[in-house]
């Protein structure tokens, strides 16, 4: 065992404070990463504060993972010493089911491996990014190609696939256009892979504060939801809107937004439950759906265009000293757009 720094919540809601925690011996498959970069995810704060239901303590959250390898397992194939890996929101999972073999680890019919806050199948809990090192079996490690600056790729490891994977999976491209609700950490990536992919691409967001870096991000238009008139206009407008915001909305009124067959996939995920009258779907034949992450394949898909696009996400970078003042702002919607903790802060 490896004894390493890092930063814990101790119990449920408690601030997150400086630790340490023990990483397993390096196994056959296993690649020790040293932790450059670690983002901060709004997942991050629902399980910290067990807004998802029952968690573990202590918790080292953290799901967007860049480092180096510094130590590879004697069967480790696809990784050497010295290599810039990410790890992001899982690191295991049957690899036997339906889905795991389909490369959707994702969806994994036992349940995937969550980075942190679940327990690993050696029975011991995990702990995610907001420490020096971490040990995952390389069949879980995402190689971060040289065009993306690590600090940059972090978020990408959650963030970036969770907007990827739909846009990807409904076919976002050139003659399609694409909404996007939100534009924080999840939405402003969104954006930019949307324009990269080809689509024409429009912002729903509650006020026109932040339109003017939606437009340089890659939006063609940018829409206040707050404006009851934005619903009339953009009626019957789109092919595909996914819904980054992690508050109940009115899917209703965003469902009237597409158009016949369009999909309104959501990627956050509010606490509480949301309602829907059905004939929002059956009028139009359309699609509300769900969407999580991306599997291990299709996250070195997504690391791979971003690289050849130039994309890499818009961050503030922090002091570990600085994480409990950075999930406040995360809930106050004041990060341009992503929070990454410098781990040799920690």
């Amino acid at each position: 065992m490896t004894t390493v720094a890092a930063y814990a919540a101790p119990a449920a809601k408690a601030p997150l404070e400086r630790t340490t925690i023990e990483r397993r011996e390096v196994r056959e498959h296993d690649v020790l990463i040293d932790i450059k970069f670690a983002g901060i995810c709004h997942s991050d704060i629902h399980q910290a504060r067990e807004g998802w239901g029952e968690a573990l303590f202590p918790m080292v959250p953290g799901h967007e993972i860049a480092g180096v390898v510094s130590e590879v397992g004697p069967g480790v194939t696809k990784f050497a010493v010295g290599d810039r890996v990410g790890v992001g929101c899982m690191v295991d999972s049957c690899r036997e089911c339906d889905a795991c073999l389909a490369g959707l680890e994702q969806y994994c019919a036992k349940g995937n491996v969550g980075t942190y806050n679940a327990v690993g199948k050696d029975g011991e809990p995990t702990y995610g990014g907001y420490s020096q090192k971490i040990v995952v079996d390389e069949a879980f490690v995402l190689r971060i190609p040289d065009g993306i600056a690590l600090d940059e790729a972090a978020p990408l490891l959650c963030a970036g696939i969770t907007t990827y994977s739909p846009l990807r999976h409904w076919n976002a491209g050139p003659g399609k256009k694409v909404a996007v609700v939100g534009l924080g950490g999840l939405g402003h990536m969104g954006v930019k892979l949307a324009h990269a992919m080809g689509a024409e691409v429009t912002v729903l967001s509650q006020s026109l504060r932040k339109r003017e870096d939606g437009l340089k991000l890659g939006a063609d238009h940018y829409y206040a939801t707050s404006d009851p008139a934005t619903f009339e206009r953009l009626a019957g407008t789109f092919d595909l809107i996914v819904s980054t915001v992690s508050a109940p909305l009115d899917l209703g009124a965003y469902l009237s937004l597409l158009k016949t067959d369009g999909a309104l996939v959501n990627v956050g995920a509010p606490e509480e439950p949301v309602s829907l009258n059905l004939f929002s779907v059956i009028g139009g034949r359309k699609t509300l759906a769900g969407s999580m992450i991306g599997g291990i394949r299709e996250t070195q898909e997504m690391l791979d265009f971003c690289a050849g696009h130039g994309i890499g996400a818009e961050i503030e970078l922090i002091a570990a000293s600085e994480i409990n003042d950075a999930y406040e702002r995360v809930l106050a919607s004041d990060v341009r757009y992503r929070f990454v903790i410098d781990t040799a802060t920690i």
